[in-house]
């Protein structure tokens, strides 16, 4: 049995370059046919790295790629729940989570990969014509920002079902998949997969919301608002949205302003009220301030799209800097959406 110390020196690359030296040349060649090109790379590098491994880790390494291989077997023949059944007997509770914890996050990345190579216009034009609840299913294995552009484009009526099917979507069968996966492979090259994992929910719409522009992220919640008003305040709790800049620390807000463009940052406080701009000006130099409010007095006639894009690229930033450690957000979200 391989000890504590030396599973945790095992990083999961080296783990997959264990099993390729393990399975030997001819077998491992075989593998190397499945994978895309920067996993090839990836794989390539790290069993050129390898050097000499203990016994104790070939072991560990093996047997976590034997329990792998197996979830996903157990997982995708009987579900999800019959899976759990079987390894928790076979391995206890905590040691089954775990493995289906990695097999059903892998499954899920698998699963409309065709998607994935697709551009956002190829993608809108295949999936524009589907029922709210088929393009719900597929954007939900798709990256935010492809989705955002997706749901940009519908018909008002069908981007407000697409929205809420997301958003309250919970699981789907292997069976299910099947069914839209097989309708839309031809048009996309797709090799059939399938699975049965977790998707969409209020965290990947909320990004997804995130990514969308000004003008249908204020369409999309005021139209939710009458029909579901706590679903869309459960959405616009986990978003953050320029208003939410009230919420920042002082230091955070002097941080962004630092990266963002000045012309943004006039364009954003055209019509703002006096909080905002109170939290933009207490937090540039005097110089800088002075040369803000004098911009803005003489910025007239701008569009309000104008408007909403500039505080969508400042948003971006803010986020930007959250994902490399820059700064932290609240993602409480505020009650109104302010145009």
């Amino acid at each position: 049995m391989a000890s504590e110390e030396s599973k945790e020196l095992l990083t999961p690359e080296q783990k997959a370059a264990a099993v390729v030296v393990a399975l030997g040349a001819d077998k491992a060649s075989l593998i190397y046919k499945y994978l895309g090109e920067e996993d090839v790379e990836r794989l390539t590098v790290e069993v050129a790295k390898m050097g000499r491994m203990d016994s104790e880790q070939m072991e560990y390494a093996l047997d976590d790629f034997y329990k792998t291989c197996l979830t996903q077997k157990v997982v995708t023949d009987g579900g999800l729940e019959y899976a759990r059944s079987v390894l928790e007997k076979a391995y206890g509770e905590a040691t089954a989570s775990e493995l289906l914890s990695k097999v059903t996050k892998f499954l899920k990345n698998r699963s409309f990969e065709f998607i994935r190579k697709a551009d956002s216009k190829s993608l809108y034009s295949v999936l524009q014509h589907e029922r709210p609840q088929t393009i719900a299913l597929v954007l939900s294995y798709t990256d935010s920002e492809q989705a955002a552009s997706v749901i940009a484009g519908l018909p008002d009526d069908k981007k407000i079902a697409v929205v809420e099917s997301i958003a309250t979507m919970e699981s789907a069968s292997p069976e299910a998949i099947k069914l839209v996966e097989s309708g839309l492979r031809k048009k996309f090259d797709n090799i059939l997969t399938t699975d049965f994992t977790t998707i969409g929910g209020i965290d990947y719409i909320a990004d997804v919301m995130n990514h969308m522009d000004r003008s249908n992220e204020k369409f999309i919640f005021d139209e939710m608002g009458k029909d579901d008003p706590e679903l869309t305040e459960e959405i616009r709790k986990k978003m953050f949205v320029f208003e939410d800049i009230l919420t920042m620390d002082n230091r955070s807000i002097q941080r962004f302003i630092r990266d963002c463009d000045m012309k943004d940052v006039v364009y954003s406080l055209k019509g703002a009220g006096e909080e905002i701009l109170a939290a933009f000006y207490s937090n540039m130099s005097s110089r800088m301030a002075e040369q803000v409010r004098s911009d803005l007095e003489v910025t007239v006639n701008v569009k309000l799209r104008d408007v909403e894009e500039a505080q969508s690229r400042i948003v971006g930033v803010i986020r930007k800097l959250e994902e490399e450690g820059e700064l932290v957000i609240n993602k409480g979200g505020k009650d109104e959406i302010i145009v």
